[in-house]
């Protein structure tokens, strides 16, 4: 028996819009509507739910908040690879990590984040080039924080295993060195793993920490921003760089509005937090 797909009715489109916009700043316009119903009919088979109707009434439930997290993996859009744009990580490794390394040497404190980690190419990628530099680094005070609106993607990059084709980008000499096979697949060493933190955090909300970070990637995130999202984040990571830090953002972002006196561009796509006090604004 053919059944005939869900509809969604313009109220319930501009229902679930606003809410994933409240809850991350996405913007869902009548050009994603088609994405939307198809996303959002995944839940309805996980949930057993008829019609979008009894999707937006779970949303208005007792388990709304759990199901609005659940609305947001759906949506959110997970392109990574190793080393992807990588003209960011030669900057790291040629400009960047030398001085960085020295401070963790001399018993400094040293933080990266990885702002949208995804499944976790991102972070590892920034641990390897780290370890490059200092392979000793675990040994110091050098973590590197993964965090991720996704709690699946969270996941995922927490377990570190890859399939072949994503690890062959890497080249024998790191994989032989960061990874080890595992049946199919390769599992990121754990000696590595030991020197990253994965958390879920969504950043259009609080965030769970005060210490400042010493390089920031957050790339190819705001586009699917509001000005207005868009320019908040700029303005809160660059009170969460300590001066001098770094900053990498997509091929296709710029740092934009108040936040742009307080950055530097250095090179491409990549900023460098200057002296310039931070106005602190409401999140």
């Amino acid at each position: 028996m053919i059944t005939t797909p869900p509809e969604l009715t313009q109220a319930q489109f501009r229902k679930l819009a606003d809410i994933i916009h409240a809850d991350s700043g996405i913007v869902i316009n009548e050009a994603k509507r088609s994405l939307l119903v198809a996303r959002i009919n995944r839940r309805l088979r996980i949930l057993d739910l008829q019609d979008f109707g009894a999707y937006c009434q779970k949303l208005d439930g007792a388990d709304g908040a759990q199901e609005r997290r659940h609305l947001l993996s759906a949506i959110t859009t997970n392109v990574t690879a190793f080393f992807r744009e990588p003209h960011h990580f030669d900057a790291l490794s040629s400009e960047i990590l030398k001085p960085l390394m020295a401070d963790a040497r001399a018993g400094k404190r040293v933080r990266f984040w990885s702002a949208a980690c995804s499944s976790g190419e991102e972070p590892y990628s920034l641990a390897f080039t780290v370890l490059e530099a200092l392979p000793e680094a675990a040994r110091h005070d050098v973590l590197i924080l993964a965090s991720d609106v996704d709690p699946q993607m969270v996941r995922r990059a927490e377990e570190g295993l890859y399939a072949e084709d994503a690890v062959r980008v890497l080249g024998p000499e790191r994989s032989q060195r960061f990874m080890v096979r595992r049946d199919d697949a390769y599992a990121v060493r754990d000696d590595v793993k030991a020197m990253l933190r994965f958390v879920e955090l969504n950043l259009h909300a609080q965030w769970p920490f005060t210490g400042k970070f010493d390089v920031i990637f957050c790339r190819n995130v705001t586009i699917y921003f509001d000005g207005e999202a868009r320019r908040r984040l700029w303005q809160r990571f660059a009170g969460q760089l300590n001066e001098g830090g770094t900053l990498f953002i997509g091929h296709s972002e710029r740092v934009d509005g108040p936040a742009a006196e307080l950055f530097e561009l250095v090179g491409t796509t990549q900023y460098r937090r200057n002296a310039v006090p931070v106005q602190t604004t409401a999140s």
